[in-house]
Protein backbone atom coordinates (compact mmCIF):
# COMPACT_ATOMS: atom_id res chain seq x y z
CA UNK A 1 0.00 0.00 0.00
CA UNK A 2 1.23 3.51 -0.73
CA UNK A 3 0.71 6.30 1.74
CA UNK A 4 0.70 9.90 0.59
CA UNK A 5 1.72 12.49 3.17
CA UNK A 6 1.14 16.19 3.13
CA UNK A 7 3.45 18.17 5.37
CA UNK A 8 2.57 21.53 6.85
CA UNK A 9 4.82 23.67 8.99
CA UNK A 10 5.76 27.24 9.75
CA UNK A 11 9.22 28.67 10.19
CA UNK A 12 10.46 32.06 11.31
CA UNK A 13 13.54 33.20 9.42
CA UNK A 14 15.41 36.51 9.39
CA UNK A 15 14.15 38.68 6.54
CA UNK A 16 17.63 39.28 5.16
CA UNK A 17 18.27 35.56 4.75
CA UNK A 18 15.08 34.49 3.04
CA UNK A 19 15.54 32.92 -0.37
CA UNK A 20 13.14 30.95 -2.48
CA UNK A 21 14.68 27.64 -1.58
CA UNK A 22 14.56 25.03 1.16
CA UNK A 23 14.85 26.39 4.69
CA UNK A 24 16.92 24.52 7.26
CA UNK A 25 14.25 23.40 9.65
CA UNK A 26 12.40 20.35 10.85
CA UNK A 27 8.95 19.32 9.80
CA UNK A 28 6.30 16.77 10.55
CA UNK A 29 4.77 14.32 8.06
CA UNK A 30 1.18 13.44 8.85
CA UNK A 31 -0.62 10.70 6.87
CA UNK A 32 -3.41 12.13 4.73
CA UNK A 33 -6.70 10.72 5.94
CA UNK A 34 -10.23 11.88 6.48
CA UNK A 35 -10.17 9.94 9.75
CA UNK A 36 -7.26 10.52 12.14
CA UNK A 37 -5.38 7.29 12.92
CA UNK A 38 -5.96 5.79 16.35
CA UNK A 39 -2.24 5.92 17.12
CA UNK A 40 -0.73 8.58 14.91
CA UNK A 41 2.87 8.20 13.83
CA UNK A 42 4.75 11.38 13.11
CA UNK A 43 7.89 11.44 11.03
CA UNK A 44 10.53 14.13 11.58
CA UNK A 45 13.03 14.91 8.87
CA UNK A 46 15.31 17.73 7.85
CA UNK A 47 13.88 19.92 5.16
CA UNK A 48 17.30 20.48 3.66
CA UNK A 49 17.46 16.87 2.56
CA UNK A 50 13.92 16.77 1.25
CA UNK A 51 13.56 16.85 -2.52
CA UNK A 52 9.83 17.44 -2.76
CA UNK A 53 8.40 20.63 -4.22
CA UNK A 54 7.94 23.55 -1.83
CA UNK A 55 6.08 26.75 -2.18
CA UNK A 56 5.89 29.53 0.31
CA UNK A 57 3.63 32.34 1.34
CA UNK A 58 5.40 35.18 3.15
CA UNK A 59 4.13 37.51 5.84
CA UNK A 60 6.18 40.23 7.51
CA UNK A 61 6.45 40.39 11.31
CA UNK A 62 8.93 43.09 12.37
CA UNK A 63 12.41 42.04 11.29
CA UNK A 64 11.25 38.48 10.82
CA UNK A 65 9.50 37.08 7.80
CA UNK A 66 6.91 34.43 8.53
CA UNK A 67 7.13 31.67 5.93
CA UNK A 68 4.27 29.22 5.60
CA UNK A 69 5.37 26.20 3.62
CA UNK A 70 3.49 23.22 2.31
CA UNK A 71 5.32 20.10 1.26
CA UNK A 72 3.58 17.45 -0.74
CA UNK A 73 5.64 14.35 -0.07
CA UNK A 74 5.84 11.64 -2.68
CA UNK A 75 3.88 8.52 -1.91
CA UNK A 76 5.98 6.18 0.16
CA UNK A 77 5.71 2.89 -1.67
CA UNK A 78 5.23 -0.09 0.60
CA UNK A 79 5.73 -3.66 -0.62
CA UNK A 80 2.74 -5.20 -2.40
CA UNK A 81 1.25 -8.26 -0.76
CA UNK A 82 0.84 -10.79 -3.57
CA UNK A 83 -0.85 -14.18 -3.42
CA UNK A 84 0.35 -16.85 -5.87
CA UNK A 85 -2.18 -19.65 -6.30
CA UNK A 86 -0.82 -22.89 -7.66
CA UNK A 87 2.40 -22.01 -5.83
CA UNK A 88 3.30 -25.69 -5.59
CA UNK A 89 3.35 -26.13 -9.37
CA UNK A 90 6.46 -25.90 -11.50
CA UNK A 91 5.78 -22.36 -12.72
CA UNK A 92 4.07 -21.25 -9.52
CA UNK A 93 7.12 -22.17 -7.45
CA UNK A 94 9.29 -19.91 -9.60
CA UNK A 95 6.91 -16.95 -9.31
CA UNK A 96 6.69 -17.40 -5.53
CA UNK A 97 10.48 -17.60 -5.25
CA UNK A 98 10.99 -14.47 -7.36
CA UNK A 99 8.59 -12.50 -5.17
CA UNK A 100 10.34 -13.74 -2.01
CA UNK A 101 13.70 -12.65 -3.41
CA UNK A 102 12.38 -9.12 -3.98
CA UNK A 103 11.23 -8.51 -0.43
CA UNK A 104 11.74 -4.75 -0.81
CA UNK A 105 8.95 -4.76 -3.42
CA UNK A 106 6.71 -7.67 -2.46
CA UNK A 107 5.33 -9.64 0.45
CA UNK A 108 4.79 -13.10 -1.01
CA UNK A 109 1.96 -15.46 -0.11
CA UNK A 110 1.29 -18.85 -1.60
CA UNK A 111 -1.75 -21.10 -1.92
CA UNK A 112 -1.23 -24.83 -2.44
CA UNK A 113 -3.48 -27.88 -2.43
CA UNK A 114 -1.69 -30.09 0.08
CA UNK A 115 0.51 -29.93 3.15
CA UNK A 116 3.15 -31.80 1.14
CA UNK A 117 3.23 -28.98 -1.41
CA UNK A 118 3.52 -26.45 1.40
CA UNK A 119 6.57 -28.24 2.78
CA UNK A 120 8.06 -28.47 -0.69
CA UNK A 121 8.18 -24.70 -1.09
CA UNK A 122 9.36 -23.96 2.43
CA UNK A 123 6.33 -24.38 4.67
CA UNK A 124 6.28 -20.76 5.84
CA UNK A 125 3.29 -19.28 7.63
CA UNK A 126 2.45 -17.23 4.53
CA UNK A 127 1.77 -20.41 2.54
CA UNK A 128 -1.88 -21.46 2.83
CA UNK A 129 -3.42 -24.83 2.08
CA UNK A 130 -6.77 -24.62 0.32
CA UNK A 131 -9.04 -25.92 -2.42
CA UNK A 132 -9.91 -23.37 -5.12
CA UNK A 133 -13.13 -25.24 -5.79
CA UNK A 134 -14.30 -24.26 -2.29
CA UNK A 135 -14.65 -20.47 -1.83
CA UNK A 136 -14.51 -20.69 1.98
CA UNK A 137 -11.28 -22.66 1.74
CA UNK A 138 -9.38 -19.89 -0.03
CA UNK A 139 -10.84 -16.88 1.82
CA UNK A 140 -8.09 -16.64 4.50
CA UNK A 141 -5.35 -16.54 1.87
CA UNK A 142 -7.00 -13.71 -0.05
CA UNK A 143 -7.67 -11.39 2.87
CA UNK A 144 -5.38 -8.37 2.94
CA UNK A 145 -3.64 -8.94 -0.39
CA UNK A 146 -2.96 -6.27 -3.01
CA UNK A 147 -2.61 -8.53 -6.05
CA UNK A 148 -3.26 -12.10 -7.15
CA UNK A 149 -1.31 -14.29 -9.58
CA UNK A 150 -3.39 -17.28 -10.74
CA UNK A 151 -1.35 -20.30 -11.79
CA UNK A 152 -3.83 -23.07 -11.06
CA UNK A 153 -4.72 -25.57 -13.75
CA UNK A 154 -6.26 -28.99 -14.15
CA UNK A 155 -3.51 -31.56 -14.73
CA UNK A 156 -4.18 -34.73 -16.75
CA UNK A 157 -2.78 -38.11 -15.74
CA UNK A 158 -1.50 -40.81 -18.06
CA UNK A 159 -3.46 -44.03 -18.16
CA UNK A 160 -1.42 -47.01 -16.97
CA UNK A 161 -0.21 -49.70 -19.35
CA UNK A 162 1.31 -47.38 -21.96
CA UNK A 163 4.11 -49.14 -23.86
CA UNK A 164 5.96 -46.86 -26.31
CA UNK A 165 8.02 -49.84 -27.57
CA UNK A 166 4.86 -51.15 -29.21
CA UNK A 167 4.22 -47.88 -30.99
CA UNK A 168 1.36 -47.05 -28.70
CA UNK A 169 0.21 -43.51 -28.07
CA UNK A 170 -0.37 -42.45 -24.47
CA UNK A 171 -3.89 -41.81 -23.24
CA UNK A 172 -4.74 -39.26 -20.60
CA UNK A 173 -7.57 -38.71 -18.16
CA UNK A 174 -8.59 -36.30 -15.41
CA UNK A 175 -9.41 -37.48 -11.92
CA UNK A 176 -12.98 -37.20 -10.72
CA UNK A 177 -13.63 -33.71 -9.39
CA UNK A 178 -10.49 -32.33 -11.05
CA UNK A 179 -11.72 -31.77 -14.58
CA UNK A 180 -10.97 -28.48 -16.33
CA UNK A 181 -14.54 -27.31 -15.83
CA UNK A 182 -14.12 -27.63 -12.08
CA UNK A 183 -10.53 -26.33 -11.82
CA UNK A 184 -9.97 -23.95 -14.74
CA UNK A 185 -13.46 -22.49 -14.74
CA UNK A 186 -15.14 -22.83 -11.34
CA UNK A 187 -11.87 -22.73 -9.39
CA UNK A 188 -10.60 -19.65 -11.18
CA UNK A 189 -13.99 -17.95 -10.97
CA UNK A 190 -13.93 -18.53 -7.20
CA UNK A 191 -10.52 -16.88 -7.00
CA UNK A 192 -11.62 -13.87 -9.03
CA UNK A 193 -14.77 -13.44 -6.94
CA UNK A 194 -12.81 -13.68 -3.68
CA UNK A 195 -10.24 -11.18 -4.92
CA UNK A 196 -12.93 -8.75 -6.01
CA UNK A 197 -14.66 -8.99 -2.63
CA UNK A 198 -11.32 -8.28 -0.95
CA UNK A 199 -10.82 -5.15 -3.08
CA UNK A 200 -7.52 -6.15 -4.63
CA UNK A 201 -5.77 -3.97 -7.21
CA UNK A 202 -4.72 -6.44 -9.92
CA UNK A 203 -4.96 -10.04 -11.09
CA UNK A 204 -2.39 -11.74 -13.31
CA UNK A 205 -3.80 -14.89 -14.87
CA UNK A 206 -1.61 -17.42 -16.68
CA UNK A 207 -3.35 -19.49 -19.34
CA UNK A 208 -2.40 -21.18 -22.59
CA UNK A 209 -2.31 -20.30 -26.24
CA UNK A 210 -4.62 -22.22 -28.57
CA UNK A 211 -7.96 -21.13 -27.14
CA UNK A 212 -9.21 -19.63 -30.40
CA UNK A 213 -9.35 -23.09 -32.02
CA UNK A 214 -11.97 -25.47 -30.64
CA UNK A 215 -10.18 -28.29 -32.47
CA UNK A 216 -6.86 -27.69 -30.71
CA UNK A 217 -5.45 -31.10 -29.65
CA UNK A 218 -5.30 -29.99 -26.01
CA UNK A 219 -9.11 -29.94 -25.94
CA UNK A 220 -9.18 -33.65 -26.80
CA UNK A 221 -7.19 -34.66 -23.72
CA UNK A 222 -9.66 -36.62 -21.62
CA UNK A 223 -12.36 -35.11 -23.87
CA UNK A 224 -12.36 -32.28 -21.32
CA UNK A 225 -12.05 -29.13 -23.50
CA UNK A 226 -9.46 -27.61 -21.20
CA UNK A 227 -8.84 -24.55 -23.40
CA UNK A 228 -12.56 -23.84 -23.63
CA UNK A 229 -12.83 -23.62 -19.84
CA UNK A 230 -9.63 -21.61 -19.53
CA UNK A 231 -10.96 -19.12 -22.06
CA UNK A 232 -14.24 -18.84 -20.17
CA UNK A 233 -12.35 -17.91 -16.98
CA UNK A 234 -10.25 -15.37 -18.89
CA UNK A 235 -13.38 -13.70 -20.22
CA UNK A 236 -14.87 -13.63 -16.72
CA UNK A 237 -11.75 -11.86 -15.46
CA UNK A 238 -11.78 -9.35 -18.32
CA UNK A 239 -15.42 -8.52 -17.50
CA UNK A 240 -14.83 -8.31 -13.72
CA UNK A 241 -13.72 -4.67 -13.60
CA UNK A 242 -10.50 -5.61 -11.77
CA UNK A 243 -7.27 -4.45 -13.47
CA UNK A 244 -5.89 -7.59 -15.09
CA UNK A 245 -3.12 -9.07 -17.19
CA UNK A 246 -3.86 -12.31 -19.04
CA UNK A 247 -0.74 -14.20 -20.14
CA UNK A 248 -1.36 -17.04 -22.60
CA UNK A 249 1.90 -18.92 -22.61
CA UNK A 250 3.26 -21.19 -25.29
CA UNK A 251 4.66 -24.65 -24.62
CA UNK A 252 6.36 -24.50 -21.21
CA UNK A 253 9.97 -25.61 -20.90
CA UNK A 254 12.06 -26.26 -17.80
CA UNK A 255 14.98 -24.11 -18.93
CA UNK A 256 16.96 -21.15 -17.66
CA UNK A 257 15.21 -17.81 -17.98
CA UNK A 258 16.43 -14.36 -18.92
CA UNK A 259 18.54 -15.44 -21.89
CA UNK A 260 16.03 -15.26 -24.75
CA UNK A 261 14.13 -12.58 -26.61
CA UNK A 262 10.46 -12.76 -25.70
CA UNK A 263 7.74 -12.24 -28.26
CA UNK A 264 4.13 -11.27 -27.73
CA UNK A 265 1.11 -11.65 -29.95
CA UNK A 266 -2.64 -12.12 -29.99
CA UNK A 267 -5.30 -14.53 -31.22
CA UNK A 268 -2.84 -17.44 -31.45
CA UNK A 269 -0.90 -15.87 -34.33
CA UNK A 270 2.35 -17.10 -32.76
CA UNK A 271 1.19 -20.69 -33.22
CA UNK A 272 1.60 -20.17 -36.96
CA UNK A 273 5.34 -19.60 -36.46
CA UNK A 274 8.20 -21.81 -35.27
CA UNK A 275 8.50 -19.89 -32.00
CA UNK A 276 5.84 -21.57 -29.91
CA UNK A 277 7.64 -22.33 -26.66
CA UNK A 278 8.90 -20.43 -23.61
CA UNK A 279 10.84 -21.18 -20.42
CA UNK A 280 8.76 -21.33 -17.27
CA UNK A 281 11.25 -18.93 -15.66
CA UNK A 282 10.51 -16.35 -18.36
CA UNK A 283 6.76 -16.69 -17.84
CA UNK A 284 7.36 -16.18 -14.12
CA UNK A 285 9.39 -13.03 -14.72
CA UNK A 286 6.69 -11.58 -16.96
CA UNK A 287 4.15 -12.23 -14.17
CA UNK A 288 6.29 -10.34 -11.67
CA UNK A 289 6.91 -7.46 -14.07
CA UNK A 290 3.18 -7.20 -14.82
CA UNK A 291 2.61 -6.41 -11.14
CA UNK A 292 4.83 -3.34 -11.40
CA UNK A 293 3.95 -1.77 -14.75
CA UNK A 294 0.85 0.23 -15.68
CA UNK A 295 1.47 -0.77 -19.30
CA UNK A 296 0.53 -4.34 -18.38
CA UNK A 297 -2.95 -3.58 -17.07
CA UNK A 298 -6.14 -4.42 -18.96
CA UNK A 299 -4.21 -6.44 -21.50
CA UNK A 300 -4.15 -10.02 -22.80
CA UNK A 301 -1.15 -11.41 -24.62
CA UNK A 302 0.22 -14.56 -26.16
CA UNK A 303 3.78 -15.17 -24.97
CA UNK A 304 6.65 -17.18 -26.43
CA UNK A 305 10.35 -16.69 -27.12
CA UNK A 306 12.90 -16.87 -29.87
CA UNK A 307 15.38 -19.75 -29.71
CA UNK A 308 18.34 -19.25 -27.41
CA UNK A 309 21.18 -17.51 -29.24
CA UNK A 310 18.92 -15.58 -31.60
CA UNK A 311 17.67 -12.07 -30.98
CA UNK A 312 18.41 -10.00 -27.88
CA UNK A 313 17.41 -11.21 -24.40
CA UNK A 314 14.43 -9.19 -23.19
CA UNK A 315 15.22 -6.75 -20.37
CA UNK A 316 12.83 -3.87 -21.07
CA UNK A 317 9.45 -5.23 -19.97
CA UNK A 318 7.75 -1.86 -20.22
CA UNK A 319 8.53 -1.90 -23.94
CA UNK A 320 7.31 -5.50 -24.17
CA UNK A 321 3.92 -4.69 -22.66
CA UNK A 322 3.64 -1.52 -24.73
CA UNK A 323 3.59 -3.72 -27.84
CA UNK A 324 0.36 -5.33 -26.60
CA UNK A 325 -2.88 -3.69 -27.66
CA UNK A 326 -5.40 -6.48 -27.16
CA UNK A 327 -7.69 -6.33 -24.11
CA UNK A 328 -8.79 -9.94 -24.65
Amino acid sequence: MAMTTTTLFHALVPSNTYKSRAVSSSFVSVPSSSTPPSSPSLQFRSLVSDTTSIYGRRKFTGNLRRVSLTVSAAAAAEPLTVLVTGAGGRTGQIVYKKLKERSDQFVARGLVRTKESKEKIGGEDEVFVGDIRDPESIAPAVQGIDALVILTSAVPKMKPGFDPSKGERPEFYFEEGAYPEQVDWIGQKNQIDAAKAAGIKQIVLVGSMGGTNINNPLNSIGNANILVWKRKAEQYLADSGIPYTIIRAGGLQDKEGGIRELIVGKDDEILETEMRTIARADVAEVCVQALQLEEAKYKALDLASKPEGTGTPTKDFKALFTQVTARF
